[in-house]
């Protein structure tokens, strides 16, 4: 067997021109369009996707915008004008906090996390995180909210299903309320919204239906992270981009994507997840990474919980029509 690490290896030039086409291919199909709009996050997969498409339509018919709200990291804002700055494309900062906050997604979540941590307020940061120990023990995957004020006031306690639901459908508002910005100026513009999910992302179920999820079409969800990253490098990404670690950016205390979704470091996560994904032994993927093969059933396990659990994000609503033919006419 080809060592996994090696077919996760890309000819980014090659894999570029092919996406470019597509890219292109997508703005004058129908209906046709006159550009492309990327909401730029500070991000690898973002930073990827618009220098995709200044490669594919020219960087005069591209548009970059940044989505900052309220938690946002600084950096977010500061590596996204890096990206921008380096390919040349307009670009524009469209500040989400009062459209979120017309939501009620910020009480919402105050007032739970308040309900579970009474010392709770505007002084605190915060996250939600799942355990690390996934190849060491059977485990259900239970979140955990964590909070600090940065002066030595921290707190954790496990989240309860209802308190979960409530936090992360307020972070979920953050995410839809960013593709209703991209959409409002993309129509304006007759531009198409590019999609910057990855294939780790998409496969794990880690986007957000109706928001990342939601856009015009998807030019990287068939490569993994690592690929990403060596397309990154490709075209010459700001190095501060590169650098960064990978985090969804929706909640105030800094928290990776590892901590937060993934459990596995992408160097061990991209090619587990591809042996999963193509059914390889389990013994020749657990000698070539060092692993145990019981540690890599409990991955294998995660990925079977996480796939079957999100399938439905990754299809079109069901309808009578389409999922219960017989009923119809």
């Amino acid at each position: 067997m080809k060592p996994i690490r090696d077919i996760l290896k890309i000819d980014a030039q090659r894999e570029s021109a092919i996406v470019q086409d597509f890219m292109s291919a997508q703005t004058k199909g129908t209906p046709k369009k006159d550009g492309i709009i990327v909401g730029v996050s500070g991000g690898i997969d973002s930073a990827v996707v618009a220098a995709l498409a200044v490669a594919a339509v020219g960087k005069d018919k591209v548009f970059g915008l940044i989505l900052p709200e309220k938690d946002s990291s600084p950096d977010s804002a500061e590596f996204a004008q890096l990206v921008i700055d380096s390919l040349g494309i307009r670009h524009d900062t469209m500040n989400l906090t009062d459209a979120v906050g017309s939501f009620g997604a910020y009480r919402t979540r105050d007032e739970i996390i308040k309900s579970i941590f009474p010392e709770y307020d505007e002084s605190y940061k915060f996250n939600i995180s799942l355990p690390q120990n996934l190849l060491e023990v059977d485990r259900y995957n239970f979140y955990t909210l964590r909070i600090d004020d940065g002066k030595g006031n921290k707190g954790e306690k496990r989240l309860a299903k209802n308190q979960f639901l409530a936090i992360t459908a307020a972070a979920n508002v953050k995410i839809r309320s960013r593709m209703i910005a991209l959409y409002f100026l993309g129509e304006q513009m007759n531009y198409m919204v590019a999609g910057t999910t990855n294939k780790t992302e998409f496969l794990l179920g880690d986007f957000c239906k109706y928001g990342d999820g939601g856009t015009d079409y998807e030019c990287v969800s068939h490569l993994y992270k690592l690929q990403m990253y060596q397309l990154g490098d490709f075209f010459g990404t700001p190095k501060e981009v590169m650098d960064r670690t990978p985090s969804p950016d929706t909640f105030s205390l800094a928290i990776s994507d590892k901590d937060f979704y993934f459990c596995l470091p992408f160097d061990i996560l991209d090619p587990l997840l591809y042996a999963w994904e193509y059914k390889l032994d389990i013994n020749a993927v657990a000698a070539e990474l060092d692993l145990e093969p019981e540690q890599i059933e409990r991955a294998y396990h995660d990925f079977d919980s996480k796939h079957s659990t999100t399938e439905h994000i990754r299809q079109l609503p069901p309808s009578i029509e389409r999922n219960w033919p017989e009923y119809v006419g």
